[in-house]
């Protein structure tokens, strides 16, 4: 009996869930495609284009206006057909949803990969490597950092340290991107110590050690921005959860047995908010492949978050919702497998 209870909890959550990336997936089309505006946007190109191509033709120049004009109508009609924009809008969301679940990402209409692909998953795929060592190595300093500092001082409340943090805490307030152009404006502009942005020199180096000197380099001022804008309410946030298990009895009846503090930290705090902290540890992981769009703009970083930026300057909607689709999957995913363990 409590097998059944525990599958039918189950499934009952894996359909809430497929329903919530259903009704996600589905919004960002019609966002991206700003329900329908974009293939007014693009059927104007289109006429554009045929017209300026047929225009540039000497041998049209010899025809009537009027046959001129009526095989431009037809290339820009079997254009439209063949981009399916002969078809409403609304019929084609649906495709677009059942292409999107089925991680079928189909071609960039604009963006192209270093390569020339013109493959949505080709183009991701070359950007994460860039997001993933950014923010993972952001991620990950700011998160354990912030746990064992927040530990330590949650046994030294009212600390000169203590204080300094929570004195620190509102510059979080501003994003990293906004740190990120005074720090290119000190260390880049003024003392010329460290790059302006980038992932590598151009040229990049040949050797592979002086490529990684490089990229190393180039990470200092994006991870610093992260840390500036993120270090100090994380550190305040789980300072404040600590306090609340570091007053509970039996963390006393430990200080009363004369347990070494570091033993009461570990045993006696870490431990019983182990859960909490891994749900927070899987979410960090999972953000690292959105990005930040301003932050990898601002630092001219080459990731997720930089693409997704030119894929909305230029109305490059199969890049947007191929970005989208696959955030939510793993976000799902992550949420699914923390509620079932």
């Amino acid at each position: 009996m409590t097998f059944v209870r525990v599958l039918r909890y189950i499934v009952v959550r894996a359909v809430s869930l497929f329903v919530t990336v259903v009704i996600g997936v589905y919004l960002a089309i019609l966002i991206a495609n700003m329900g329908g505006y974009v293939d007014e946007i693009r059927k104007a190109q289109i006429r554009e284009q045929v017209g300026a191509t047929m225009l540039a033709d000497t041998k049209m120049r010899t025809l009537p206006p009027s046959e001129v004009r009526q095989i431009i109508d037809q290339q820009i009609e079997l254009e439209e057909k063949r981009l399916g924009l002969d078809r409403p809008f609304l019929l084609r969301s649906f495709t677009y949803l059942r292409d999107a679940l089925s991680l079928s990402l189909g071609r960039a209409e604009r963006l192209t990969s270093d390569r020339g692909s013109r493959q949505v998953r080709d183009i991701i795929l070359e950007r994460l490597p860039a997001t993933l060592l950014l923010f993972g190595t952001a991620d990950l300093i700011v998160f354990f950092g912030a746990i064992f500092t927040a530990l330590f001082l949650s046994r030294r409340y009212g600390s000169l340290w203590d204080k300094i943090v929570v004195a620190l805490a509102p510059t979080s307030a501003a994003p990293a991107w906004f740190y990120g152009i005074f720090l290119i404006l000190i260390f880049a502009s003024m003392l010329r110590v460290l790059p302006f942005g980038g992932m590598v020199d151009v040229p990049p180096p040949e050797s592979t050690v002086a490529y990684g000197l490089s990229v190393l380099e180039h990470l200092i001022l994006p991870v610093a921005a992260i840390l500036v804008g993120s270090l100090f309410i994380s550190i305040y946030n789980w300072r404040t959860f600590f306090l609340i298990y570091s007053s509970e009895d039996y963390v006393e009846v430990a200080k009363a047995k004369g347990l070494p503090s570091g033993a009461i930290e570990r045993r006696y705090i870490l431990r019983p908010t182990l859960p909490p902290i891994i749900t927070s540890f899987a979410f960090t992981l999972i953000s690292l492949w959105s990005g930040a769009i301003i932050l990898e703009t601002v630092f001219s970083w080459p990731g997720l978050g930089r693409l997704l930026f030119q894929a909305v300057g230029l109305f490059d909607t199969p890049v947007i919702i191929g970005s989208v689709v696959i955030y939510v999957y793993l976000l799902s995913l992550t949420f699914f497998l923390l509620v079932i363990v």
